[in-house]
Order: C-alpha cells, then sequence, then structure tokens
C-alpha cells in the first residue's frame, strides 16, 4: 500500500469519444479548429488517416500535444483511385463516417479489420437508405464492408433503431449540419444515452444549431460548422481502472480535468465505486476516489449500468474481492462490442475459479479467492484493462494479449505500473 494520505495523480490519455467526435467536427467546419490534448490511440489514428482521406488537411504539433485540424467546409469526396476507407478496429469511424460520407457525392466503400466486420452497421444503413442514399452492407453479419453511393442527404424525420448502439444516431445527428432540409430524429431503444448528449455538446460547440424536445425527437438545422478550439478532456472510461485500483489497493488516486463539468456519462463510474464502499470527491476539475482500508469493498448490491455499459466490466473484474454478490443488469449491448464482453467476462472469471450467473442482459459475480490464470483478452483493451486491475491483488494473472490496450491507451501497463509499483501487475506475456 502507499503511505498513510498519499494521493496518487493519474496521468490519463484524452477522451477517445471526444477526440473522434471533433476529429469529424473539425474536418467538416470552415476553417482551422485546434484540438488539443487528443487521445493517441489506434481507434483515433485510423479515424484522423480515415479523415486524410476525405481531403482534410490535419498537422500534428509537436509531442502530438494539439492537433490542427483545416476543415473543408464543404462535403468529402470519395479517396483517391476508389480506395476503401479504411477503419482498422474503430467502431467510431464505422458508425460516424458512413453518414458523412452520404453528405457528398460520389461511392465510398467502408472496411476494417475482421473483428470490427462482425459489428452491426444494418441499423446505419437503414436510417442511410431513408435518407434517400444507396447504402449496402455485407452478409451475414450485416455490417462491413459498406458501400454508401452518395449524392448528399436531404434530411426530414427518422427514427434510428438504437438498441445495438448508440453510435448509429450520433453519426446521424453529426450529419445533420450538413444536409440541405432540418432532420428531426428519434433513437429507438436508445442505449449509453449520455454519448447522445455528449454529441450534442461538442455540435454545438462548433456552431450548429441542435435542440431536444419532450418525447426525445432530437432536431438539427442545416448550416454546417465553423471552426473552434477545444481542450479534450481525459478519457472517463480509461480513468474507470484507476478509480478501481484505488478502491481495492486501499489507496487514494485524483484524475485531473475529469470533474463536474464533464461531458462523459462514464464519470458515473466513481458513483458505484461509492456504493462499494469507495470515498469518492468529484471537483469542479478533478475527480478523487480513495478506497476502504485494506481494499475491501462492499457487495450486495445491482446496478444498471446500461448508460455507463464501458466501465461494466472495470467493476465485474474486481467484483470477486467484494464481501457479497454484485450484480450488473442492462448491458445486453456490450455483447456486440469489440467482443462479447458478458461473456468474456464470465469467461475469464471462471478460469479465476469464480461463479458466476449471467442472462442476456446481466451478470452476477459471487465473492471467492481469485487464482492465478491467464486472461483471454479476444483482442477487447477493456477485457485487458479490467483484469490487470484484479491483478493488483492477485498475483499470476497475466494477459494472452497485452498489446490490444494501444487501441485506446497504449501506455496503460506503464502507467499503472507506475501508480502502484508495489502490487504484481499483469504486464507480463
Amino acid at each position: 500500500m502507499t503511505a498513510l494520505n498519499a494521493v496518487l495523480t493519474a496521468r490519463i490519455p484524452g477522451s477517445k469519444s471526444i477526440t473522434n467526435r471533433a476529429l469529424l467536427l473539425a474536418a467538416a467546419a470552415d476553417g482551422v479548429s485546434l484540438l488539443r490534448a487528443p487521445l493517441v490511440s489506434d481507434d483515433t489514428l485510423a479515424f484522423r488517416e480515415a479523415l486524410t482521406g476525405f481531403g482534410v488537411h490535419i498537422e500534428a504539433e509537436p509531442g502530438d500535444c494539439a492537433w490542427k485540424v483545416t476543415g473543408t467546409g464543404r462535403p468529402p469526396v470519395p479517396p483517391a483511385a476508389g480506395a476503401p476507407v479504411w477503419c482498422e478496429d474503430a467502431g467510431t469511424a464505422a458508425r460516424f463516417l458512413p453518414p458523412f460520407a452520404a453528405t457528398g457525392r460520389g461511392s465510398f466503400t467502408f472496411d476494417g479489420t475482421g473483428q470490427l466486420r462482425a459489428r452491426p452497421l444494418r441499423p446505419l444503413a437503414d436510417a442511410l437508405r431513408r435518407l434517400g442514399v444507396r447504402a449496402r452492407v455485407t452478409e451475414p453479419a450485416g455490417g462491413l464492408p459498406l458501400t454508401v453511393d452518395a449524392d448528399g442527404l436531404r434530411g426530414g424525420e427518422l427514427t434510428v433503431d438504437a438498441s445495438l448502439s448508440s453510435q448509429y444516431l450520433t453519426g446521424l445527428l453529426m450529419a445533420g449540419p450538413l444536409m440541405r432540409e432540418p432532420l428531426t430524429v428519434r433513437g429507438q431503444g436508445l442505449v449509453s444515452r449520455p454519448y447522445i448528449t455528449m454529441t450534442q455538446d461538442l455540435m454545438r460547440h462548433f456552431g450548429a444549431y441542435v435542440d431536444e424536445f419532450e418525447g426525445g425527437a432530437i432536431q438539427v438545422l442545416p448550416g454546417g460548422y465553423r471552426a473552434a478550439e477545444l481542450d479534450i478532456e481525459p478519457d472517463a472510461s480509461t480513468a474507470s481502472y484507476v478509480f478501481a485500483a484505488a478502491a481495492v489497493t486501499g489507496t487514494t488516486v485524483t484524475v485531473p480535468g475529469l470533474g463536474r463539468s464533464s461531458v462523459q456519462g462514464d464519470l458515473g463510474f466513481v458513483e458505484v465505486l461509492r456504493r462499494a464502499g469507495a470515498r469518492v470527491e468529484v471537483g469542479e476539475r478533478e475527480t478523487t476516489v480513495t478506497g476502504a482500508a485494506g481494499g475491501v469493498l462492499r457487495g450486495g448490491f445491482d446496478v444498471d449500468m446500461g448508460d455507463i455499459s464501458d466501465t461494466f466490466m472495470t467493476l465485474a473484474a474486481v467484483a470477486p474481492l467484494a464481501d457479497a454478490p454484485i450484480s450488473v443488469h442492462g448491458i445486453g449491448h456490450a455483447r456486440l462490442k469489440e467482443s462479447d464482453r458478458i461473456a468474456a467476462v464470465e469467461e475469464n472469471l471462471h478460469a479465476l475459479g469464480i461463479r458466476t450467473e449471467s442472462g442476456p442482459d446481466r451478470i452476477t459475480i459471487h465473492p471467492g479467492r481469485p487464482a492465478a490464470a491467464r486472461i483471454a483478452c479476444r483482442r477487447d483493451h477493456r477485457i485487458a484493462m479490467a483484469f490487470s486491475v484484479l491483478g493488483l491483488r492477485v498475483p499470476g494473472i497475466t494477459l494472452d494479449d497485452p498489446s490490444c490496450v494501444g487501441k485506446t491507451f497504449p501506455g496503460f501497463h506503464t502507467e499503472l505500473a507506475r501508480l502502484f509499483p508495489a502490487h504484481p501487475g499483469t504486464n507480463r506475456h
């Protein structure tokens, strides 16, 4: 344990969700935008590269401390020689870029890795077709490659199936100011609601008119975007790992730049830790979590994490250390992320000797004594990072794919070891 009352300050990189949204909005704007402290990771670099293929100029300042985006102020153009828009593993690229491309003219084909190809895109393609675009997904998964034959978007009224991902709705909203007529859209069965609020806040920051009305209808007016400067917050989903680490090691960790004014819903994870017995302080510009003495967690509760599903794995991985079972529900859409995350968590907990029960949208984790085991990451960065936190308390936990954390936090293992040098860690092959 660290010395009594010592406060550890975590270095959390910029938010992936904010970085990729801001990149698109800046690319669509007329003028030069400056994005400070962007996340530099596999996902954001793939998104940035895709935008350069649309003719957007993006210049990185020394050390990648800021990105200068020269927006075209016009609809995107297809990549040269009909090359596909490569999305790598980035779900945000596959969901945000096709509606943006549809506001232009020409044929765009989007593709990505086998992992990304398995993620569904049919609700987005259906929505684009209802807006007058020819959009074709690939069967049987109904995903990438996705081809969009664009001739601009007219706008209108639309209901989108958002029960699998809020990203379909986000992509359409961000394209709204580039349409010929107002767009009024509703998300049917919407999951991860805070991400839609984040999207609207960022659109307004870049000069768009967007408003939400009673009943959940969101209206966006045409008129484009204007260039802006933006300081990108630390990633709240990533911060969940160091907050949970504080809780299970009985230490105090502060994340600067992430406080009450945050636009990220995943900061709500600290309230789950509060239920588990941690002390939580959310200030204006920082958040601090202090674990109970000995890293004891309080269980015996059931929590809906549907709005913050990217953090449910963080809780599930450390739940065996609690004094009573912990149940999480509302997370059915997590089965359609980089992996089936409920199944991945359950598989690894079983390998550790922990008893669980699960259903289509829930999992219950029972207390136990986790044994050493090799974690099957399934190329999923969040599985790797979540079980690395448990590894601070359980010697002998290793990862079969430590490098998969590069999707959102390339320096994760180094930072965890810096913060908690007295604990075993999991960054071993």
